[in-house]
């Protein structure tokens, strides 16, 4: 069956299909209107948009399997701020919907949200309601979080564990990586090992400091999850017990970025997309670049075949770098509106589009 895909942009939701290696836009949905995250949920085919309105504030649709209807449903919100959390250095109120992941195989209907401000939302009914996780909001640590990106800290990495629906982990701009074990009842953070170089030196290895960018988890082996971070790629093989720097050797590449992704079968196989640190935010030499380790991290490949190689200077988002399950089918949108697809793991790109609106993020479906 051809891949299908959707595209989360500036200017609407587009829908993408694969036709013998040939990418074709085949529908757009909330056409001028800011769709900030979608979702595929594969449990029962359903989609999920969430829109950011600006003045209008953030709505969420859900469309059904078999139908080419939206339906406006509930969006998250934050309780009354009570008086003696006025303090708080950020107000309660829904600035976006950052990340959207679905429950386990053994939750249907149960979906999770993350948002600027920093809190992480949960429905048991498919979106037609929404309950702040307290338990995270409420961690002494939070009132420490900070903007990165953004002005407020924001959830936009939540990691399912397979195995078990009750594990979750959570990477927080900037707030640090946390854990649950008990369905969000209870939570650690897990930083060992990060190291934050934009802080004083007495405080680089605080876990409220750490500003992962993105955090992915290999299907196939929970445990092992990338992260590139503010300051360079860790990896872990423990579930985050403890984190490893690992750095690509090329003169001609970097290791910030903001977006990854993993091969869903292989936890030693994963994708960035370097560019120049720290304010360029542009691909390192203006020439479009992705970066692959197949041995965990021990090299690093420099793959551009295809991709554009003078004044380049898209940037790819965290949700912009996209891995088919079959481990060699790659997506990857800018924000300049660019589309590039790989059919080989990304030995070679082609480009999909190159008048998109700003791309927020990609998914397969």
């Amino acid at each position: 069956m051809p891949h299908q895909a959707l595209i989360s942009t500036r200017k609407g939701l587009f829908e993408l299909e694969q036709d013998k290696g040939a990418w074709r836009i085949t529908n757009s949905n909330f056409l001028g209107e800011p769709v900030s995250m979608s979702l595929y949920d594969r449990r029962d085919g359903t989609l999920y948009a969430a829109l950011n309105l600006g003045h209008f504030g953030v709505k969420m649709h859900r469309r059904d399997p078999g139908s080419s209807m939206w339906t406006e449903i509930a969006v998250p919100t934050y309780p009354t701020q009570p008086e003696d959390r006025k303090g708080d250095p950020f107000p309660w109120k829904l600035k976006m919907i950052w990340s959207l992941e679905c429950g386990g195989p053994d939750q249907p209907g149960v979906l999770w949200a993350g948002t600027l401000p920093g809190g992480l939302f949960r429905s048991n009914d498919r979106g037609n309601s929404w309950q702040l996780v307290e338990s995270l909001w409420n961690v002494t640590e939070r009132t420490e979080w900070f903007g990165g990106g953004y002005d407020e800290p924001g959830i936009h990495s939540i990691c399912v564990d397979p195995r078990d629906s009750k594990r979750i982990l959570i990477g927080i701009s900037s707030g640090g990586v946390w854990v649950s074990d008990d369905d969000g009842i209870s939570w650690t953070v897990r930083t060992s090992g990060m190291r934050a170089d934009y802080m004083p030196p007495e405080q680089a290895e605080q876990p409220q400091s750490q500003d992962p960018h993105r955090i992915v988890q290999c299907p196939s082996m929970p445990d092992a999850l990338w992260c590139q971070h503010h300051n360079g790629i860790w990896r872990t093989t423990d579930y985050a017990a403890k984190w490893e720097r690992l750095k690509p050797q090329a003169a001609d590449t970097s290791d910030f970025g903001f977006a990854v992704a993993v091969h869903p079968q292989d936890p030693d196989r994963a994708w960035f997309v370097p560019a120049g640190a720290d304010q360029r935010r542009v691909p390192v030499n203006a020439a479009l670049s992705v970066t692959r380790t197949r041995d965990g991290g021990k090299s690093f490949e420099v793959l551009r075949n295809g991709l554009p190689q003078e004044h380049c200077y898209d940037l790819i988002y965290r949700h912009g770098l996209a891995l088919a399950d079959d481990g060699e089918n790659l997506l990857m949108g800018s924000t300049s509106g660019n589309v590039w697809a790989s059919t080989n793991g990304g030995d070679a790109w082609q480009e999909v589009s190159s008048c998109l609106p700003p791309i927020y993020a990609i998914q397969f479906v």
